[in-house]
């Protein structure tokens, strides 16, 4: 079941495993940096677009990205 709490949790831990700051994610996304904070902190999630897009920088599965999965590797 989708969590914005766990996507947020795997977006941050992402993002610091590649030693990237919130400035440049948001500029990966297109997205302002308040955007990434309030993603991290489970606030809000983002669009079908956006999550393909962290996916692919992170090479990271959607499932895992989502919590609906336990496995990072892409497929």
């Amino acid at each position: 079941m989708f969590s914005k709490e766990i996507f947020g949790q795997r977006l941050l831990e992402a993002r610091k495993r590649h030693k990237e700051t919130q400035e440049q994610l948001a500029a990966v996304l297109g997205v302002g940096k308040s955007q990434i904070s309030e993603m991290e902190t489970g606030k809000h999630s983002t669009t079908a677009e956006k999550i393909a897009l962290i996916c692919e920088h992170y090479q990271i599965s959607s499932d895992y990205l989502l919590g609906l999965s336990d496995d990072p590797e892409p497929r």
